[in-house]
């Protein structure tokens, strides 16, 4: 191989290095401004987050599902192993549109698990890394950088191709929870048509930060087949 071939080739792995890495910072960026813009939307209904899940759940039949507050800023999930949602408490007590609509996402996934979503089954085997997906793109990034480092190349394509997989498996189950949470806030009145855009925008930016996270990925897993063929060169 060439000087000006592994130079350039060099320049490639660098290039998607930094832009895996910018994608994920604008695609938390972008949630940030959207969670930011919508908690300062007051609902008309002037109910909290957790007013909201609480109506969802009995009106899916879920009444046995706990709806208990947690510390942090955006740290609301669904534990199907103890059925319990997590709200964080701005989310638990705030009757904002991003209340409403993070609140409707978490119960999204409590009726996948009664429905036995086949992804959310999938999902839930890998449940010891579902507390990294919201850093995975950092995460796959570091990997990919270490690797690059260390020369511990075959290890970083594992490491992210098992980091890809649950992601594929992640996507689906976020996208779908958006979706049954549009549903049923509009099938219980939860929110006016004039809302339905600033939900869709909350919810559109949280399942971004998702696929930004996929991308990353993929761009760091092609900077280490690249270099991984250059050694063998």
């Amino acid at each position: 191989m060439s000087y000006f071939t592994l130079g350039y080739e060099n320049m490639i792995t660098i290039g998607l290095a930094i832009l895996g890495f910018v994608i994920v910072l604008v695609a938390q960026f972008r949630i940030n401004s959207a969670y930011a813009k919508t908690k300062a939307i007051e609902s008309s209904k002037k109910l909290s987050g957790q007013e909201v899940a609480r109506q969802i759940l009995d009106q899916n039949d879920l009444k046995d599902i706990y709806i208990v507050e947690t510390k942090g800023t955006l740290t609301d999930h669904y534990d199907p192993s103890r059925k319990v949602i997590r709200l964080s408490s701005d989310v638990f007590h705030g009757t904002s549109i991003a209340s409403i609509s993070v609140a409707a996402h978490e119960c999204g996934h409590a009726i996948q698990d009664k429905e036995n979503y086949s992804f959310m089954r999938i999902r839930s085997a890998l449940v010891p890394f579902v507390n990294l997906i919201s850093y995975i793109g950092y995460f796959a990034v570091v990997i990919s950088l270490l690797a690059g480092i260390t020369g511990y190349l075959m290890v970083g394509i594992l490491i992210l191709c098992a980091t890809i997989l649950f992601q594929l498996v992640t996507l689906p189950v976020e996208l779908d929870a958006s979706a049954r949470a549009k549903v049923e806030l509009e099938k219980l009145n939860l929110i006016t048509s004039s809302e339905k855009e600033d939900v869709t925008s909350m919810l559109g930016a949280a399942a971004m930060t998702y696929v930004a996270s996929l991308i990353s990925s993929l761009m760091s897993l092609l900077r280490l087949i690249i270099m991984f063929r250059n050694n063998d060169d």
